[in-house]
């Protein structure tokens, strides 16, 4: 996959991240419960398992076990095996997923780490240590400007509880990564929604530019914005803040393939259908989409 992405001219990286408590003993090693930053269960959410039945589809997480402080130190070593076989791969980098409520994002969060230990949440440096561990990981093993950093600040998917300390910790960890030579700072600009992922819909919502502004003080590497981008137009708008260097599209992609030249051409875009989502049947609404047939009039 890698090598013909570099046969196309294109750059590739490799999104890395755990899911903490999002997840299920039916996708865990010998039924074991999912791993949380506490015991604390995302009670108004669901994951992609196996049901009773042993089909996949939306249920309840489990209800997770409160990981150990040797634990999380040991997960390190685990993500840098994660980030040596990505470079075994063929990737030309990795992005670290610190968001959407999963588990660096449990980490961050100051109303839902509770825990005392070195990776508590009373202090900042301390509920950031996780992260900042993983990174330095992932530098070690591919060099500064290799390494990009996902987040969502203020984000509610997932169960995660509001944090009165999201701004600071946004703060603390934007300058705390560009000090890394992290690449770039990939973040959920509108909020994501507050269920499972198969509704689709974005809360009518969006981080200040006032608080931009103070990521792209404390951040001096690319930062990407991503969340309900659909089209050129807002795409633009949003890059003409100058808050912003790169826009991410997301779902557009999947019904889109050829979703960079319809977007340069201003040709119409395919909408996908959600019910095909999450691998339930097999190859349909993924890769069947075709890409855009120009009309023989506009063609001449």
């Amino acid at each position: 996959m890698t090598d013909k992405v570099h046969r196309h001219g294109g750059t590739i990286f490799a999104q890395i991240f755990h899911v903490g408590r999002m997840a299920h003993p039916s996708l865990m090693p010998n039924g074991e419960a999912p791993w949380g930053v506490t015991e604390v269960r995302a009670e108004d959410s669901e994951v992609f398992a196996h049901g009773p039945d042993g089909k996949l589809d939306f249920i309840r997480p489990g209800t997770p076990r409160r990981l150990a402080t040797d634990e999380v130190s040991a997960l390190v070593g685990t993500f840098s095996q994660a980030f040596a076989r990505a470079r075994q791969g063929g990737f030309d980098g990795v992005e670290i997923h610190a968001g959407n409520g999963y588990l660096f994002d449990q980490f961050m969060n100051s109303a839902l780490n509770t825990r005392t230990d070195r990776y508590g949440g009373g202090r900042i440096d301390d509920r950031t240590r996780f992260l900042m561990e993983v990174v330095d990981a992932a530098v070690r093993e591919w060099g500064p400007g290799r390494v990009g950093v996902r987040m969502s600040p203020y984000g509610q998917y997932n169960s995660m509880p509001a944090d009165p300390l999201v701004e600071e910790t946004l703060l603390y960890a934007s300058e705390q990564l560009g000090r890394r030579g992290v690449a770039y700072l990939h973040l959920v600009y509108r909020l994501m929604p507050t269920g499972n992922m198969e509704t689709g819909e974005f809360k009518d919502h969006y981080i200040s530019h006032a608080l931009l502004a103070q990521v792209r003080a404390a951040f001096r590497g690319t930062i990407i914005w991503c969340g309900g981008f659909t089209d050129r137009a807002g795409a633009q708008a949003a890059l003409d803040t100058g808050l912003v260097d790169l826009i991410a599209f997301g779902r557009p992609y999947i019904a889109n393939p050829d979703l960079a030249e319809r977007l340069k051409h201003g040709w119409p875009l395919a909408e996908a259908d959600r019910s095909t989502y999450y691998t339930r049947r097999d190859e349909v609404g993924y890769t069947d989409f075709p890409s855009y047939l120009v009309p023989s009039s506009a063609a001449a």
